[in-house]
Formats: structure tokens, sequence, C-alpha cells
């Protein structure tokens, strides 16, 4: 879509005189961009141009090519099945693994799914504490990588294929060096990781060889150690207890965004939420924060300041509780924190204040005192000693800087870099890849021949976790075991093992030493961690404090922008930047696809003449970046955010050239934030991918919002209206879904699971440009008021299997037609293509396969997809099923039981994986179904209900509570997420 400056004067004068939030998808729509009413209008918008076939062959390459060499695997050596082992595999019978993958140094429990020996997809451990069956989008798409083609596939010297042997010889004569040295000149750096048996490892290491250094670098890990350590005289992890938290109020912290702890957060704040629905206290979050973020969105309130005034609000609510004095805020602001302070005070031991990993130490040090002035530990949060490490053999591993301090006086003689990318992510003023240069021995050991690995003499590939052992602890900080799925595609080791070559052992062996590890367990004991996927009872005790009174920083002000640096919440750092699920995966708040962005605020963008997708130039003390604009509705007015992940070169095929790379811009001091930024327009724009603008909806009553005293009241059955439609023939069982849209936030899990176990395809970012994503499930977010304070709204959108379904008339084939238990069915080997049936869809949920983008696949490729779901072709429509094969599955059993389905015995892949457990599926014919729990108050309701298609997808509205400043609201206007196209 061509993109013309916003006209700002249009949105503030259909903004005046609204009551409550108008929704509104976009700013080009708020304005009635042309451009924008062109290409909503446009049924399939961008028919004509056609797809790079070069670009197409990479995609399919690597996002589909799921390892050939997986066609023919065998099954683990050692693993335990989960629960339950057969006597001989079955093929169409799935078996399930109990196992973990890490992020970011932290297990995530899962169960995986193999048929036939083959992995086809990851779900949540119901059984871990952690998980509940629940999994994040990035947890579900390490299946995606473990069969990426473009993972290292076996050692390298110097670029060029070599042996493991050759490998050995070299750590043999290195060890015998090292022995009589002590260790001298060899230095290990590693990523984060929270594995004991690695630990105790680098302990023997240090034992062997004391002279030997340490160093830890995790991109993204922010300062929340070093927070708690200013503020308790130790490093702790800090454990959130959402559940037990009737206020929350969080300083520039998106604990419910993209992370190693979104899961174990969402499900606590979702439970909260659940209590307070049934009248069990409150459940509030008041956010105050500079970027637009997914726990901004959830907010009951939220303030949007510049970055640099985050510590004068933790001041002045320090003030209010009591400790010292404070600058009034301006206007209201000050009103508003002294009652938020009132309120807290009232809710002693019920509340919680968090600071975000990225914001400053001073603030965050000050709100773990706030937490135990207002006795909050021990209730809303715990202290545990850290999950993942900072200390091995009674010594405390050293940071980057240190590193490179070392490397520049010519210390390091032998370098081994442990699961990281130091020269993509490190701060660009630490000059990593100068420095590593100079370095005589430099080993590399990863994933990919990413581009550390490049400027390395020695790259060994890692084992992927779902096909190697190891260990690890999750975030409550229990300990996972990963026990492989399928044998090692590749010629690859653990970090375990590789510790060990590098020691000179000649056969190590992962497993061993993680039984070593925990010999402590007897074999029935150790059986039994692994079916469950975890050890009992092995988290950490919590720790009691006190907590030092807060000491301020005197920070002098500077000219220009403020920077904000964040992770990308779809790549993180870069480490998924090959996998085309997550690249196509539209972001939660931009809704961008496969690039990263110069984030600006409405504000900038009116004053500058800026229109996203510019290209600018953003420039602090010489060093810059250069990235395309996008406007940001609630950004802060002088900020700019930026995200990591990108700019990568060697990532693979997928995510090799795309956006920028952040580094230069950050330095080792200011990580997280920089002043003085000064922003150039350049010429020209650079084409964006981004779906916010796509399948939107004309029609009232979108989004539904409710005050809390009238959101839980009864609402009887609406009549029937009259229709020319047959009435449907009568049945036991009427499948339908209802969606709470009060727990969603957004975080499109559920878009990653339809992804994976309906074997949906990736298109490329050219396609999704001309709206030709395919995914059967969308997550509309929608805005509310004023750009520069909006609210927001998530609306996940599957098919609404409606009883009176236009597209099943609109098909001159009969291939969309009703099924016996009401789902709308599509019969693939029917459609001819003419593509009525989108166009009667008023929901915009049917994706038409304009490629064969899977046709072209070896027969060996073929394996890896769910092979209870048929793979679609060229010319033919598809949409959500409602996992009907799952549902088959289900009736096949009861059928051999000779029983009924039980209520929740069938879970489609969205509802399996919600970390909020938003989504509900069952039988609306029976009473008693938890999807018929809540029909029947106010906040229920069908989308687009006046059209009478009667969807068995309906939604649960979402629930406002009165603003804590009485007045500060308009009035709530119930029909104000009025028509997207209709003024």
């Amino acid at each position: 879509m061509e993109r013309t400056p916003l006209d700002y004067s249009v949105i503030r004068q259909r903004l005046e005189g609204q009551h409550g939030p108008r929704y509104w998808r976009s700013l080009e729509q708020l304005a009635d961009e042309p451009a924008f009413v062109e290409f909503v209008d446009a049924e399939f918008p961008g028919i004509a141009p056609a797809m790079d076939r070069r670009r197409f062959l990479q995609l399919m390459g690597a996002s589909m090519a799921m390892a050939g060499l997986a066609g023919c695997g065998q099954e683990p050596e050692h693993g335990v099945p989960y629960v339950v082992q057969p006597e001989k595999v079955i093929p169409g019978e799935a078996r399930w693994y109990a196992t973990a993958v890490p992020f970011a140094g932290y297990a995530q429990p899962v169960l995986g799914r193999t048929h036939v020996g083959r992995p086809t997809k990851l779900e949540g451990n119901p059984d871990h504490p952690s998980s509940l069956g629940a999994a994040t989008a990035f947890t579900q798409a390490a299946i995606l990588q473990l069969y990426d083609p473009d993972r290292s596939q076996a050692p390298r010297y110097q670029g060029r294929g070599t042996t493991w042997n050759a490998f050995q010889t070299v750590a043999f004569e290195r060890a015998a060096e090292w022995d009589a040295s002590g260790g001298r000149g060899l230095h290990l750096l590693a990523g984060a990781s929270s594995s004991p048996t690695l630990q105790r490892q680098f302990a023997e290491l240090l034992k062997r060889w004391p002279e030997a250094r340490l160093y830890r670098f995790e991109p993204w890990q922010g300062d929340a150690y070093t927070a708690t350590e200013q503020a308790t005289g130790q490093p702790l992890e800090t454990h959130y207890r959402f559940e037990n938290a009737e206020w929350v109020l969080s300083f520039e912290h998106d604990w419910l965004g993209a992370g190693p702890h979104e899961l174990p957060h969402a499900l606590g704040w979702s439970e909260r939420k659940r209590r307070a629905a049934r009248g069990e206290g409150e459940a509030r979050l008041f956010v105050i924060e500079a970027l637009s973020t997914v726990t901004g969105a959830k907010a009951s309130e939220r303030r949007r300041v510049e970055p640099t005034e985050l510590r004068s609000y933790v001041q002045a609510l320090a003030a209010a509780l009591g400790e010292g004095s404070a600058p009034p805020l301006p206007g209201d602001a000050q009103r508003w924190i002294e009652t938020l302070a009132e309120g807290l005070q009232a809710r002693r031991g019920r509340c919680l204040i968090t600071a975000g990993e990225f914001a400053p130490l001073d603030v965050q040090a000050a709100v773990h005192w706030l937490n135990q002035r207002l006795g909050n530990i021990g209730h809303t949060l715990e202290y545990t000693q850290p999950i993942t490490w900072i200390e091995a053999g009674g010594r405390r591993l050293d940071d980057l800087p240190a590193l490179t301090t070392a490397m520049e006086h010519g210390e390091v003689e032998a370098l081994l870099m442990l699961d990281c990318n130091p020269v993509h992510t490190a701060p660009g003023n630490l000059e990593f890849e100068r420095l590593l240069q100079q370095v005589p021995l430099r080993i590399h050991a990863g994933l990919y021949y990413d581009e550390t690995a490049a400027h390395s003499h020695w790259h060994l590939p890692l084992s992927h976790a779902l096909d190697g052992w190891c260990d690890m602890r999750a975030a409550d900080g229990s300990v996972c075991l990963a026990q492989p799925l399928v044998r090692p595609f590749y010629s690859s080791r653990s970090p375990d093992e590789i510790l060990a070559l590098l020691q000179g052992q000649l056969t190590p062996d992962a497993r061993a030493m993680v039984r070593q590890t925990w010999q402590s367990l007897d074999d029935r004991a150790w059986r039994e961690a692994l079916e469950r996927g975890f050890i009992r009872a092995s988290a950490y005790e919590p720790v009691e404090v006190t907590v030092k009174p807060p000491r301020w920083d005197s920070v002098e002000p500077q000219e220009g922008l403020t920077v904000l640096f964040r992770p990308d919440p779809s790549v993180w750092d870069g480490r998924f930047a090959n996998l085309g699920w997550l690249q196509e995966l539209p972001k939660p708040i931009s809704k961008l696809t496969w690039d990263n962005v110069i984030g600006i605020s409405p504000s900038l963008s009116e004053q500058r003449g800026i229109s996203s997708g510019d290209r600018l130039q953003a420039t602090i003390d010489g060093a810059f970046i250069e990235g395309p604009a996008w406007v940001m509705p609630g950004q802060a007015d002088a900020t700019l955010s930026l995200f990591g992940g990108y700019g990568r070169t060697r990532a693979g095929r997928v995510g090799d050239g795309l956006g920028y790379n952040v580094a230069p811009l950050r330095t080792a001091d200011d990580p997280w934030m920089r002043s003085g930024a000064v922003l150039t327009r350049l010429e020209g724009q650079i084409e964006l991918a981004s779906t916010q603008p796509h399948h939107v909806l004309a029609g009232k009553d979108l989004i539904r919002c409710l005050p809390r005293e009238e959101a839980y009241q009864y609402e009887p059955p609406k009549p029937a209206q009259p229709t020319l439609y047959p009435p449907q023939a009568k049945s036991d069982t009427a499948w339908g879904m209802v969606i709470d849209l009060d727990q969603c936030i957004g975080c499109n899990a559920c878009v990653v699971a339809c992804q994976a176990e309906n074997n949906v395809p990736v298109v490329g970012k050219e396609q999704v440009q001309m709206g030709r994503e395919m995914h059967w499930l969308r997550v509309d977010h929608y805005y509310g008021g004023d750009p520069r304070e909006p609210k927001s709204a998530f609306q996940p959108v599957p098919c609404m299997h409606c009883d009176q379904a236009p597209c099943e008339v609109g098909c001159p084939v009969n291939a969309t037609v009703h099924g016996p238990d009401g789902l709308n069915e599509q019969i693939y080997n029917r459609c001819i293509g003419t593509r009525t049936c989108s166009s009667y869809c008023p929901y915009k949920v049917r994706r038409f396969n304009w490629y064969n983008l899977t046709a072209d696949d070896p027969p060996a490729l073929q394996a890896q997809r769910n092979p209870n779901v048929t793979v679609r072709g060229r010319g033919v429509m598809e949409k959500c099923t409602y996992c009907v094969q799952r549902i088959s599955e289900a009736r096949i059993a009861a059928r051999i039981e000779d029983r009924e389905i039980s209520d929740g015995e069938v879970k489609t892949a969205c509802q399996q994986t919600c970390p909020t457990q938003a989504i509900v599926f069952g039988n609306l014919l029976d009473p008693a179904a938890e999807v018929n729990r809540e029909r029947h108050t106010k906040r229920h309701y069908a989308l687009l209900e006046e059209l009478n298609t009667r969807p068995k997808t309906t939604y649960l509205g979402l629930v406002e509570d009165a603003p804590v400043l009485p007045g500060e609201a308009e009035p709530l206007d119930l029909e104000s997420a009025k028509g997207e196209r209709d003024g």
C-alpha cells in the first residue's frame, strides 16, 4: 500500500465530539486515506504482481523443508515416552515425550508429539506449573528450528568442513598445555544457562584449570540481577505471583510481552482475572511506560511518559508512600500517583509494583524497596537464588566488557564462545569483531554457522534441545530434563559434550553426564522424572531479604531524542531469524512482519511530516543506523523505539538481509536507552509488510466493552431473527467456540499453534504485502480514541462456522458445506478456485492458495507435516476447521470405549496453547459445557451479529474498571466500535 503523509487535522476532526473510544485499526484508516480505502475495497489486493521465484525457493527451502534426514528418523535410544509406552509404534497414532527447550537460558517445558519417529509438534507440559499445557510462539517454533536445513551440520575449520577427530586432536594438545599453565590464557564465553550439569562442568574445569576465566553474555536479559544486588546486597531471581496481586503497578515493564517469563506471567495474571470475575477481589493493572507494549495494551489505566520522566514518577510514588520528598508531577499526574499510593496502601500484601529489566537501575532497586514497604514480599513476589547461574565453582562470571578488555590487553590466547553470537549482538562501542581477530585460537559452538562462527578458527555444531540430552531450570526454578525426540540429524554435540571434548575426553555422552548430575535419583525416580519432564521439588527455596532504601542517580538532561532498545517480539535477538513461522508472525502491536523499524510517535510524525515506511537515519555521537519509520500510536513524543534481532548476514536463507542491526547505537554502559539522538529523513521509502490494514471488517460493535458492574449480569437469549435459510438437521453435537477478549493478550501463540497443527505454509514478505498471508487464525489489534493515548484491544478471528453461512450459498461446486455436527467444512478436491466463498464471507477468514507452495517438495520432506491434515495445493481455498482431525480422534476413541465425548476432551490447537485460556471449545448443545458458561451474560456477543449468520464462534467482551480519578474517562459507549468503513 503506497503511503503518503497523514493529515492529522482530519484525524482530530473525526475524533472531536466522540463519546467513548472509537475503535480503529490504523492511522491511515482513521484519516480515511485514499490508498487505505482502495486497499480495503479490493477483495483480493495485489492480484497482478508475481512472487520473485528466487525468494520463493529460499522460503520453501528453509521454512518447509523440515529435514529429509528425519524422513527415516529413528526413535531416541534412551527416550522415555510420556506416561504410557505402547508395545509398538502404530502408524497414525502419535507418541508424546515430555522434554524442554531453552529460551535465553530458561527451560520451556513441553510435550513433543512424534509420528512414526518424526517430531511434528510441541505443546506445553500440562503437569508443569510454569506451563499447565500452554506454550508461547517461540516455544512452538522450536520444532521448525529442529528441522532447519541451514543449521550447522558438521564441524568447520577456517570455514571448511572437517571432523570431530581433528578438533579432538587439537583439544588434547591444548589440554596438556593448560594442565601445565593452570589454564592461563583460556577464556570461555557462554550465553545464559540454567543447566545444573553445565554449571557442574564449568566448576570442574576451573578446579582443573584455575587460571581460566569465565564470562557470560545474554544480549537482552536486562539488569534484573544487578538491580536486586543493589537493593538487597545479593543477585536474586524475582518471582512475581500475579495471581495474588489485586492491584499491579508497572514501570516500563512489558511482563506480558515476549520473553522467557512470558508464559508464567500470563498464567498468573489470567488466574487473577478469573478470580476477580468470580468476585474474589480485584484485577487492576496500571502501567507507566514510553513505548506501546502488550502489557500497556491490557492495562486498566496507562500513562504515557518520556523515558527521562520515569524516575520522577517512582520518586513521587515513594514520597506518597512516606519515603522522602519529590518535586510534584505536572498536571493531574501528581493527584493520580497519590491516589494510586492510597489504593496500594489499602491493599498491603495484595498489590504489586514491578519495574522492567531495561529500566534504570535505581528505579528497579527502588521498586523492590516499595514492595517491601507495602508488605508484598512473600505474598505477591518472592526471591530465590538466580535461575540462570552467574557463578561456577564459587567464582562469579565476568561480563562481556571484561572480556573485550582482556582481549585488548592480549590476555586471551584461546577463546571458546558457547551458544552465543557476540559479533552480531555485542554493543557497538565494544568493537568485539575487531578485537576477536587478535585472539590466536577462536572456537565457536552454536546451532548455526553465524556471524561469530565466520570469524572463528573452529566452528562446532551444537545439537538442538530436541535431538540431544540436557537439563535446565524453568522460570519457577524446577529442573526440567530435556530428552531427544529423535536421533541427531547432523554431526553435532551438546554443550556438555563440547566442554568434555575441550578437556580431552574422547567419547563424552550427554545422557551419562546429566544422569551423573542427578545420581541422587534412583532408577525409578529417574524414569518418573523423564516421564513428567521435570524433577519434583527441585525448585530453589525462597530467600528472605531486607531491601535498602532507594538511592537515586543524578542524570544530566540532554538535547535530542531518546532511544529505547528492545528485543524483537518475533525473532528476539536474531536467534530465531531463520524461522519463517516467526518472521511472518505479525508482531502483537504493529502487526509488522519480516522487518524491524524505527518507531516514532504520532506527534513526531506530524511535526516532521514522516510517514510509515520513510527511510530514516538515527545518529548518536557519530554512530548511526538506517531503517524504515513506523508511526506507533501511544509512544512518547520525543522517543524512538529500535528493535534488535535483524540485520543478520549469516542467519540462513530466510533471515539474511532483513532489517537493520541496532548494535552500532548500543553501548556497554547504556545498552537499553540512550539520549541525544538526531533523526534525519532520507530519500525514498522502504516497503513494509504489515497485516494491520488487512481483512478490515465492516459492521458495528466489533469490540464490546462493559463496566465491571454490568459485564457479568444475566442477559436473556435474544429471539432468532427471521431467515430464508432452511433449518439445519437436528444433531446431538454442535461444536462451537467462545473467545474471551478480556483475557486475550494478543501474544500470537494461537497463530503459531494453528500453523504447526494444520500445515499452514509461509508465503514471504512480498505476498504478505499483497494481503496473501495464509494464517487460518489472525489476531486483530484495535486502537480506541486519541492516537497519542489510545486504548487497545485484541481480537482473535478464526472461521466463525456460521449456521447460516454465506460461503456455503456462494460456492458453485458445493466445496464448502455444512457438516452434521455444525462445522462449516471445506472439501478441497471439489474446490475449483473461484474464490466466491471468500467474497461472500463477511469475516474475511478464508485463504486462497495463489501458488503451489508444497508441490515441489521431495517425498521425504512431506513426512514433517501433521499426517492427519491434508496439504493443500494451488487454486484451493482453505480456512480454520476447528481442528477437525482432533474431533475425529476423540470421536473414534469414544466410539471404541462406547461412551460420549466428554467436555474438554477435544481441544483445538489454539485453545490448547493459549497462555491465558482465553479460548474455550465444546459442544454448544451440552448445557453443562464450559463453552456455555458465560453465553448468557451481557459480555457475550457475536461478531457482525446484525448479518444474522449465526456464527458458532462468539466472544466475551472487555471488562472496564472505573478510573482511579473520577471523571478522568469519558462515558462508555457500547456502540463505539463502529464500522471500519462507515466513517
